[in-house]
């Protein structure tokens, strides 16, 4: 496997565009559009969230009567969530408008919003946007970082990652963006994801591995301890590589969940250390715990406690926060037994052990929690089992986006 430049346009037979709609937004590009001429065979992943926006109940009746699907039409700016009737009537008409423009059937159109809830989309400057991305559409890397930054709403940076691997002598690749800031807690955030490959498998074996593999990627992160309404994740395989279809779950089966697992597990991380008003991502890998469950239920205690991402935020070694989120996730431990250390490009200390604290030096803990990427090792000195969750550090910004998020 290796990994290479570029995003949704990296699989072959895949365009993209971004185009400016002023759906929202003034002055930048707020609509995307990704699209394979060959049909592609999808698996998706939504929101756990009851409260589900029109575009997720679209995408999911498309996903799982499964016919083929050409393009993928996104918004950002309005969620298009707690807009009854008219709201979905509105996804219709974005496909039908899509069909048209790109000649493809209505059934092979899924779409995606992002921003704010309640707020119905202007059809008349969505209908112009597909237009419009029908016609800018390509397949260069730089019209897949064009796409991935049409999504964005409070997020600072774009969200990208590709690889490649080998499969019966074919060269496969799999590209995909993301956008996240706030809102983001998936069970299986306001997160929307999609990922393209040009492999030939099988629908069933392709949802199995992106359903499995969410579990320790995008399910493993939080910002703010919110599921949004707007949990999208898309996987789409258009075949083009030519290698021999996987229809069982064999060595090949593996290579694809291993690239697949990198791309999510790169663009997770990035949308983590991007929360509002982040400046620090902030990581909880546990290790030796009795079960996996165990592990993954202990780390995202952690990432999740707004007490420990804010001393995060103050460079502050205040272990027993973190000793408190282990205590109160449900997870039975001895903390007599566990070990705690905090570690980053800086270094790496030992700060609690046999039920106390170490003899640490607080200015080397302060050295370590000022890098910009920051580590919690948690050792529950129990069993075999590792999980690792992606939090970001709470910060004045945070409060400060989501005070006026919708003026």
């Amino acid at each position: 496997m290796k990994q290479i430049k570029g995003g949704v346009t990296a699989a072959k037979g895949f365009e993209a565009a971004g185009t400016a709609a002023a759906i929202k937004y003034q002055n930048r590009d707020d609509m995307a559009l990704i699209y394979s001429k060959t049909p592609c065979v999808t698996a998706g992943v939504f929101t756990s969230n009851v409260v589900k926006a029109a575009p997720v109940l679209w995408d999911k009746e498309v996903v799982t009567k499964g016919d083929p699907v050409h393009a993928v039409v996104i918004n950002a700016g309005i969620a298009n969530a707690c807009t009854g009737k008219p709201g979905f009537d509105i996804c219709r008409q974005e496909s039908e408008t899509a069909a048209k423009a790109l000649s493809i059937p209505d059934s092979s159109v899924l779409v995606a919003s992002t921003g704010v809830i309640g707020m119905q989309l202007p059809m008349d400057r969505v209908a112009i946007g597909i237009e419009k991305l029908a016609t800018l559409k390509n397949d260069s890397l730089e019209n897949g970082t064009t796409a991935a930054k049409a999504i964005m709403t409070t997020d600072t940076i774009h969200k990208e990652a590709a690889v490649t691997f080998e499969v019966d002598g074919k060269t496969v690749t799999i590209g995909g963006m993301s956008k996240g800031s706030g809102m983001i807690h998936p069970n299986m955030c306001t997160m929307l994801c999609f990922v393209t490959t040009d492999l030939a498998i099988s629908k069933e074996l392709l949802q199995k591995a992106l359903s499995e593999n969410v579990v320790d990627t995008f399910n493993m992160i939080s910002v703010d301890g919110d599921t949004s309404t707007n949990d999208t994740l898309m996987l789409l395989a258009n075949g083009e590589a030519g290698n021999t279809p996987i229809t069982a779950e064999d060595e090949n089966y593996e290579k694809f969940k291993e690239a697949l697992n990198f791309v999510n597990t790169t663009i997770a991380k990035m949308m983590a250390g991007d929360g509002e008003g982040a400046t620090a991502l902030f990581e909880t890998k546990v290790i030796h715990a009795k079960t996996k469950e165990d592990a993954r239920i202990l780390s995202k205690s952690v990432i999740c406690s707004s007490l420990t991402k804010a001393a995060i935020f103050g460079h502050d070694a205040n272990w027993g926060r973190i000793l408190c989120a282990l205590g109160y996730s449900g997870v039975e431990f001895d903390p007599e037994k566990i070990e705690l250390f905090l570690e980053s490009k800086a270094g790496k200390i030992a700060i609690y052990k046999d039920g106390m604290a170490t003899d640490y030096s607080e200015e080397e803990a302060t050295k370590i929690l000022s890098e910009p990427a920051v580590t919690a090792l948690v050792d529950m000195k129990m069993g075999d089992a590792e999980a690792t969750a992606w939090g970001c550090d709470l910060t004045y910004d945070y409060v400060k986006i989501n005070a006026d998020y919708r003026s």
